[in-house]
């Protein structure tokens, strides 16, 4: 039920309406759309360049408080402010981040919060499937799709599926197309 809707014939026509003008503010609960862009917050995005400042604040004049260096990066976004994004990283550090410096593709970190083990990627999204490969954890991957249980996803010198529980850059639930 959306955070407009009231009881009685009243309130839904107007929870109908708000949702006709408003169709970002009926969205699933646990998730609100960014003041700036419409879209859910939270949510996953990665990194579209190499060099990414990352600010104490949303503006130009915030200090650089550190920068990533890898392009792909997954990164939640957890907030907007116009044209700045409020993300948090794998290791729970948040900053902000111009948003044209973010990218709606896709990617993951396997298991970052185990460090030193390694997780079955499977050729099919079966526990009884082939192990096609043994991945580290912290290993960077590019999703292909989920299903909410499982992942296919695929990176330098491996393609096949692992549970959406051991990846870092989706939902647990999510499906992805």
């Amino acid at each position: 039920m959306s955070r407009f809707a009231r009881r009685g014939r009243w309130g839904s026509l107007a929870a109908l309406l708000l949702a006709l003008l408003f169709p970002f503010a009926t969205q699933a609960a646990g998730e609100a759309a960014g003041a700036a862009s419409g879209l859910p917050v939270p949510r996953f995005v990665s990194l579209k360049t190499d060099k990414v400042n990352v600010r104490g604040g949303p503006s130009r004049e915030h200090e650089v408080t550190w920068v990533f260096t890898r392009a792909g990066i997954p990164v939640e976004i957890t907030a907007e402010s116009e044209n700045w994004r409020r993300i948090r990283d794998a290791e729970g550090a948040e900053g902000w981040v111009y948003h044209s410096l973010l990218s709606g593709r896709r990617t993951v970190l396997v298991a970052p919060w185990s460090k030193n083990e390694s997780f079955a990627l499977y050729d099919r999204p079966d526990k009884d499937a082939r192990v096609a490969a043994e991945l580290q954890s912290g290993v960077f991957g590019i999703v292909k799709n989920c299903s909410g249980k499982w992942c296919r996803i695929f990176g330098d010198g491996f393609d096949g599926y692992m549970e959406q529980e051991r990846l870092w850059g989706v939902y647990p639930s999510e499906s992805i197309e």
